[in-house]
């Protein structure tokens, strides 16, 4: 007998005891790609119970035979393709971490406090402990939900960026694999924009009744822009759509880092890609998402026309919004409360997007 076909016919026989009882196995593929992989099983057929606990129980046993366990949906039909590795374990690198803390609040706290006559202590701080406040909130979200899910992922790793009117570009948790299953993505994702919401929106409040409406300056100068959010809060606070007729607020820097999370917290909603909108979105509708980043390229080509910036993010979008967090289980539908969590999502989206964020009036 052929070695090949020996090693195939034990093959089998071992993925035949690991998904007994859960699956009917009705044709079988070897060495089929599957990326990141080299190759894996591929086993077509039929599921004979649900997919969420059979999935538990036939990942936990592939595992002590060596393999990793997933569940695709290929035109039309249910496959399992078992492929021969583990989940990588992390160790959280929390030195680069706080250095990278630090020097992003350091970056924040210079933006926030230069002047044309040096550095204003009290501005500086009013800008940037409000400012990291929300993002830790946002990216700690993540981070505690996904060790919670036995997640393998990095801590959140702040970007400073001194030469730019927020000095910061945000944080990254980098996911080193994937998520179980669509519940678990769902729940990483939404974590951090609603846990940057719990700070960013009283902060945006109190820093509104610490500001003053006042008449525009001389140009040229810098105006941020509106999202529905920002301009409805506005409105409650003031008893006026501003800016009009020549005034607007004059932001006091608790008020502006409220802004700078809100916007943030919007970009990161952009349903493309790895972005919390994009997890959100695959997990709401799986693979139709992907026909999606062409109509975010379009829409943000049209609004690089007002403001150029964008048009970083519709390559960005072009190139990286095609490529999704795809669940190691991704048969299983999300629960139905959690769809309504999903169109909610997709509603904050709509009203914390600020199409204009920065105008330069001159």
């Amino acid at each position: 007998m052929p070695t090949e076909t020996l090693i195939h016919g034990r093959l089998l026989e071992t993925l035949r005891t690991v998904v007994d009882g859960y699956f009917d196995i009705q044709g079988v593929r070897y060495d089929a790609p599957f990326p990141p992989f080299k190759d894996a099983v591929r086993l077509s057929g039929r599921f004979l119970t649900g997919t969420e606990h059979a999935y538990d129980v036939i990942a936990a046993r592939a595992s002590s035979a060596g393999f990793l366990i997933f569940f695709r949906e290929e035109e039309g039909e249910p496959v399992i393709y078992a492929a021969l590795g583990e989940l990588p374990i992390t160790k959280p690198n929390w030195i680069v971490f706080g250095l990278l803390l630090a020097a992003t609040l350091a970056s924040v706290f210079f933006v926030g406090g230069l002047t044309e006559y040096g550095i204003d202590w009290k501005a500086g701080a009013s800008f940037a402990f409000p400012l990291i406040l929300i993002l830790l909130f946002h990216e700690f979200g993540h981070f505690i939900v996904s060790k919670h899910n036995h997640m393998a992922t990095s801590p959140p790793y702040f970007l400073p960026m001194p030469f730019s009117i927020f000095g910061t570009l945000g944080a990254v948790i980098i996911m080193r694999a994937p998520p179980k299953n669509r519940k678990q993505l769902f729940q990483m994702a939404v974590a951090g924009p609603l846990g940057g919401l719990l700070l960013a929106v009283p902060f945006l409040f109190i820093g509104l009744k610490l500001s003053e409406v006042g008449p525009l300056p001389s140009p040229p100068y810098l105006l941020e822009g509106n999202s529905l959010f920002y301009l409805l809060a506005k409105w409650l606070v003031f008893h006026q759509w501003l800016p009009s007729g020549g005034m607007d607020v004059q932001l006091h820097n608790m008020a502006f880092a409220a802004w700078v999370g809100l916007f943030i917290t919007g970009l990161n909603l952009i349903p493309a890609g790895q972005l919390d909108g994009g997890h959100v979105v695959y997990t709401l509708f799986g693979t139709k998402v992907k026909k999606l980043s062409y109509v975010i390229v379009g829409v943000f080509l049209l609004l690089s026309i007002k403001y150029p910036g964008w048009l970083l993010w519709t390559v960005l979008i072009f190139f990286l919004g095609r490529v999704y967090a795809v669940p190691m289980d991704d048969l299983t539908p999300l629960p139905r409360p959690y769809l309504i969590w999903g169109y909610f999502m997709l509603i904050l989206l709509i009203i914390l997007f600020t199409p204009l964020p920065i105008r330069v009036i001159q």
